[in-house]
């Protein structure tokens, strides 16, 4: 919402000022940055669509509890590294 009171601003600022070459390079670089902004937004617009997960079925890939009782745990292996030296009981 922020930003697009900032859009709001810049536009108006941008449709204020006069025509001379001076200002339309500034006009120029206020477009740009208009459009940029508009980029963010409808990417920000398409982010909170999935995290809201309203348009998402996600119940496919939930996982059943009963399933898991027959999983082993894995116990780590204290023995084991990767370093030159370290626990050597040679």
């Amino acid at each position: 919402m922020p930003a697009k009171i900032a859009l709001l601003l810049l536009s108006c600022s941008l449709f204020s000022w006069g025509g001379t070459e001076h200002n339309s390079s500034k006009r120029s670089i206020i477009e740009k940055q208009i459009e940029k902004q508009k980029a963010l937004e409808e990417k920000y617009a398409k982010e909170q669509r999935f995290y809201q997960g309203d348009e998402y079925d996600f119940k496919s890939k939930e996982v059943d509890p009963d399933i898991l009782k027959d999983v082993k745990p894995l116990e780590p292996d204290y023995e084991h590294t990767n370093d030159w030296g370290v626990a050597d009981n040679e």
